[in-house]
């Protein structure tokens, strides 16, 4: 049965895309037919990961909200982008596609001013899920809350919330829980990103579970690696053994481990 994924974060700057594409990385090399849309339509980025730019991008997200295309046209295969590091010529077991939005300006500036159908974004979640036979679908949600957001969290079968150990992300991710619960979300989980590496990790996950009595999946430290990175990649591919690797690998196996009806 196929799950639909929200990824969300009260506020911008958490890493939110980077734990995406990493965590839907890990499921297509663990076999799995995993799509990605990002409707962060205001401030699109997650395509950048995957190296596709305005050059290459002939449908986005935008195109089908106005009609001018099925969702499936506006999705690109990126499972070539899963062959680690240079040299390695293995294959990739599952398979990877990507729906960016459009990161031209006149795209954005018609959804900050038109709006778009929130009905129709639905529809094109459960009909990319159908045509590409997906086992999982990962929403790239907008910072913050309002309809679209809603709409993403409402469906979907498993909420992560991602947060940094900051108070006006801890603060911005209560009010997120309390909407998730009364939006009857089946499933929470809390991934913290950008601790210092001398927090002591066990009691920072303590003190979030029990702020929110929702489990933390992982802790992430804040990584020298990661910044030098600068979204050039997926992490997990470029640093394999890194503790942040082996945290997003365990994330995705909870993730995984969680077939959930609503």
């Amino acid at each position: 049965m196929s799950q639909i994924i929200a990824i969300h974060s009260f506020r911008g700057g958490t890493g939110k895309s980077n734990l995406i594409a990493n965590i839907a990385a890990t499921m297509a090399l663990q076999g799995q037919r995993v799509g990605i849309i990002d409707t962060d339509i205001q401030s699109p980025g997650i395509h950048v990961i995957f190296g596709l730019n305005e050059n290459k991008m002939e449908r986005a997200l935008n195109d089908y909200l106005w009609g001018r295309c099925d969702i499936k046209d506006a999705a690109y295969d990126v499972t070539h982008t899963l062959i680690a590091e240079e040299g390695n010529t293995g294959t990739v077991k599952g398979s990877l596609y990507l729906v960016p939005s459009s990161i031209k300006a006149g795209e954005i500036a018609r959804i900050l001013r038109e709006g778009y159908d929130v009905v129709r974004l639905n529809d094109g979640f459960q009909e990319l899920i159908r045509t590409l036979k997906l086992d999982y679908l990962l929403i790239d949600t907008h910072p913050g809350l309002n309809e679209e957001t809603l709409l993403s969290i409402g469906i979907s079968n498993v909420l992560v919330i991602l947060l940094r150990p900051d108070n006006q992300d801890f603060q911005g991710t209560a009010v997120t829980v309390d909407v998730a619960r009364k939006l009857k979300v089946p499933k929470m989980l809390m991934v913290i990103n950008k601790a210092l590496p001398n927090l002591n990790f066990p009691d920072l996950q303590q003190q979030v579970e029990k702020i929110y009595n929702v489990p933390v999946a992982g802790i992430l430290p804040l990584s020298e690696e990661m910044v030098m990175l600068a979204s050039k990649g997926l992490f997990c591919l470029h640093y394999s053994r890194h503790p942040i690797s082996k945290t997003i690998k365990g994330i995705t196996e909870q993730i995984a481990g969680l077939v959930v009806t609503r």
